[in-house]
């Protein structure tokens, strides 16, 4: 008898295959058979007539490092049809963690991942100070989904540089580049699933310092290079500026740089590839660039987002238009409820919106702008909400409509459900004001999906539910442009992304495959608005956000969630290394 048998379901089986209305039976942890009937009994049967049948979500990229170590639950990515993640990413992590480098690593991760530092002071456990000494750490402890782990750029090279390594202008000695490497190789030996940097200005510890890893040499880099090679094992993942540079030569160097890694490494390689809006066609001159090395015969890929990475913003928020005005600073730090009594005095509101203008004006072209005062990409959440954005239903292009000054709008819609409303300005793959980019992005054929962030950017980004989204939008509601197979997307989120991290045993729906499954009504699928809440250690807030349509998530052939609810189990553990293909 069976565990488990998913009846009459419409089995999108990760492959890219053609959907098929299938049976799916399920034994201690494994797929057994997936065919037109089923014989037999199970322990638990479920009728999934009407319902998508997939493999579970793998999301490779996310910062759930910290929330790992005291948060089985893994949410939000757990609640939206992911089993598996990758941890580590962007070169920042916890381990290798010399007792004196903890406050460094805090700061680090709060600052280039904005994840309290007093949650993190509080709720990690540091039982641990090399990176396999972390890896049993997170294997001692059971949660809802799998996770393999990056050994992070930043944390080792300060582990090995001591405070000379959060310095981006100093280079190791020979010394320490072997022993760099020699961690490298302990870390892979013990069950690291890659290695991972990072080399954008825009990441920065709490106190605006670069991070070190910045830019890491030729030396420093292939010597790491050299040591994944001898491993045989593990894949690289990384950010640059390359994506956002308006110099075609600085962007070729980059390139150049790591066309060497990856000749020196052998290794699967990926990286961030976003479209930002002063530079808007750089991503094509990056994706030019993969193609022709896996022309040339690499493993190279693009991770891209199925949607604008985007940025919330309100008063319960990091951000909002009114940080930086003077009317608005007075009343911040007032509790919520407060400081809206405050922000609905009409003189106060005269005040603000005066000095906002003034502000607005003097600021350079950037994110502060773009935050400030970018009302012609920003957007209502609707519950549930809709994330196929276009320029035309914009914050701005209502005000017009109502014959209003986009602030005004903004004023009064940041106020609304007492303060607690968000709303949604994309940062990249927007430049043109709609999705036919992005399309692009997805459909070419060496790309990747991932970019969530989740466990990360708290108080500012909810995009693991990158996941639903790329479903709903893609797949089924598709109205400014061409839809996407479901059958696509269901692979980009399963097998394509467990394939470049080599976890070979997951993200297809056929026998012998582990039992990561996901039961989806497709028609009820939707994301709610992302909301604020306490949840961390010592208060600390985060971003969440729930999902409908999600009737039963498997993993290892154990239900972990049943219409979005946590049953309890916890069957996920810690993923060394890779995985082989079933026999």
């Amino acid at each position: 008898m069976a565990d488990l048998i998913i009846r009459n379901g419409d089995v999108v089986d990760g492959t890219g295959a053609p959907a098929r209305r299938a049976d799916v039976a399920v034994t201690d942890g494994r797929i057994t058979e997936v065919a037109d009937r089923v014989d037999g009994t199970a322990a638990r049967e479920v009728d999934a007539e009407g319902l998508l049948v997939t493999p579970g979500f793998v999301d490779i990229h996310t910062h759930f490092d910290g929330q790992a170590t005291w948060d089985p639950v893994m949410a939000p990515s757990s609640l939206h049809g992911v089993t598996t993640v990758a941890m580590g990413n962007c070169g920042v992590g916890f381990a290798p963690a010399a007792p004196d480098r903890h406050a460094w690593l805090i700061s680090l991760l709060e600052g280039v991942e904005d994840i309290p530092g007093t949650a993190l002071a509080e709720g990690l456990t540091w039982d641990w100070e090399t990176f396999p000494e972390y890896l049993d750490s997170l294997e001692a402890k059971p949660h809802t989904v799998d996770m393999g782990v990056h050994v992070p750029h930043a944390a080792l090279r300060t582990y090995v540089m001591g405070e000379r390594g959060a310095d981006h202008t100093e280079a190791p000695t020979e010394g320490e580049l072997a022993e760099m490497a020699r961690s490298v190789r302990e870390a892979l030996d013990a069950g690291a699933i890659g290695f991972a940097t990072s080399r954008t200005e825009v990441h920065r510890t709490s106190g605006g310092e670069n991070i070190g890893t910045l830019t890491a040499g030729d030396a420093e880099l292939l010597a790491i290079a050299e040591a994944m090679r001898a491993a045989g094992s593990g894949v690289v993942q990384l950010i640059s500026d390359l994506y956002q540079t308006p110099d075609d030569e600085v962007a070729q160097r980059e390139l150049d740089l790591l066309e060497r890694f990856v000749r020196s490494s052998g290794r699967p390689l990926s990286f961030t590839m976003q479209q930002a809006y002063h530079s808007p066609d750089r991503w094509r001159f990056q994706m030019d660039w993969v193609d022709r090395m896996v022309a040339a015969g690499h493993d190279v890929k693009a991770q891209v987002a199925p949607r604008p990475i985007g940025v919330l913003i309100g008063l319960t928020a990091t951000a909002n238009p009114f940080l930086f005005c003077a009317s608005y600073d007075e009343v911040s730090k007032l509790d919520l409820a407060e400081r809206v009594a405050a922000l609905r005095d009409p003189e106060r509101r005269r005040r603000i919106v005066s000095e906002h203008g003034a502000l607005l004006e003097g600021l350079p072209d950037g994110l502060f702008r773009q935050i400030m005062g970018g009302f012609d990409v920003l957007f209502r959440l609707s519950d549930p909400v809709d994330y196929e954005l276009h320029a035309d239903r914009s914050i701005a292009a209502e005000a017009r409509a109502a014959g209003t000054e986009p602030i005004d709008l903004v004023y009064d819609l940041l106020l609304e459900r007492d303060g607690h409303q968000l709303l949604y300005l994309p940062l990249f793959n927007f430049a043109h004001g709609d999705f036919e980019d992005i399309h692009s992005m997805i459909t070419s054929p060496n790309v990747l999906f991932g970019l969530s962030d989740a466990g990360a950017h708290c108080g500012a980004i909810c995009d693991a539910s990158m996941t639903t989204s790329s479903l709903t939008v893609w797949a089924r509601d598709r109205r400014d442009g061409e839809k996407v197979p479901i059958e696509r997307i269901v692979h980009m989120n399963t097998a394509r992304n467990a394939r470049h991290m080599g976890w070979a045993d997951r993200g297809v729906v056929a026998p012998g495959y582990l039992a990561d499954l996901n039961v989806i009504d497709l028609g009820a699928l939707a994301c709610h608005p992302p909301r604020i809440v306490h949840d961390l250690p010592a208060g600390g807030r985060r971003l969440m956000q729930t999902a409908e349509g999600y009737r039963l998530t498997v993993k290892s052939g154990v239900v972990t969630f049943a219409d979005g609810v946590h049953t309890g189990e916890l069957p996920g553990s810690l993923l060394r290394g890779t995985r082989p293909s079933p026999a």
